[in-house]
């Protein structure tokens, strides 16, 4: 046998088997008639211009292992009208309804039951809304997707996990969420772009608005990319 076809061929098989291992970030399956419709690293100063906050003073520009981020460094003073997180920014201009977003999220809370990070879609107002709801602990009220229908929220997921892992507060994880309206189809990636960590199916709400926040703790977010078929643009305001 040629021992060089020989290596070269070890080396290549080897190759694969480490590329497959690797957790799939690539765009390559966002959908083709789908554009990129907003894009953020927070390397502007005037990044948080963007987004209305529940309570701005909550957030302010913060730094990670690869720059500028925004940060969610304390409790804001606001409480809605029906149980729902406190802590919420949303993207004052951007209203989609098909969409895939990526986000790096970096919890910089505590370790407990319900260290979280949320993210918002399908916003339409303070008190109609899903969100996402990434918990260290899954029970009824974490570690789920929820439905905010001018009522508590809800848990609507159909599979979810027994939580996630955050790690330590200088710990970054990429995290997706995929929406099709018309099929319902709401699904959460977490580290692995593969296999989602939760999946729902529900039609409340069509086109809205998207954001991020913690239903009361602290976190950083950066690199947001959302790919839409269209984008609807609309008067903004929400918490004022």
């Amino acid at each position: 046998m040629n021992m060089t076809f020989s290596k070269t061929k070890y080396w290549v098989m080897y190759l694969m088997v480490m590329i497959g291992s690797l957790p799939l970030f690539a765009q390559s399956d966002i959908p083709d008639d789908y554009r990129l419709v907003y894009s953020q690293d927070f390397e502007s100063p005037q990044s948080m211009s963007d987004f209305e906050a529940t309570d701005a003073s909550a957030w302010k520009m913060g730094s990670g292992a690869t720059g500028q981020t925004m940060a969610l460094f304390g409790k804001s003073n606001y409480r809605g009208a029906v149980r729902s997180p406190f802590n919420i920014t949303i993207l004052k201009e951007i209203i989609v309804e098909d969409f895939v977003m990526d986000i790096d999220l970096n919890q910089t809370g505590k370790e407990y039951g319900h260290r979280d990070l949320c993210l918002f879609f399908g916003f339409q107002n303070a008190t109609n809304f899903y969100y996402v709801h990434l918990a260290s602990i899954a029970d009824d009220h974490a570690n789920n997707i929820f439905l905010v229908n001018d009522e508590p929220r809800i848990k609507i997921a159909s599979k979810t996990t027994a939580g996630v892992d955050w790690a330590d507060t200088n710990s970054w994880h990429k995290v997706r969420i995929v929406r099709k309206v018309k099929e319902g189809i709401i699904q959460i990636y977490f580290d692995n772009m593969q296999h989602p960590v939760m999946e729902a199916q529900d039609q409340h709400f069509a086109a809205g608005r998207i954001g991020v926040g913690s239903f009361d703790d602290t976190g950083q977010f950066d690199n947001i990319k959302i790919w839409a078929p269209k984008v609807v643009k609309q008067k903004q305001g929400f918490f004022q």
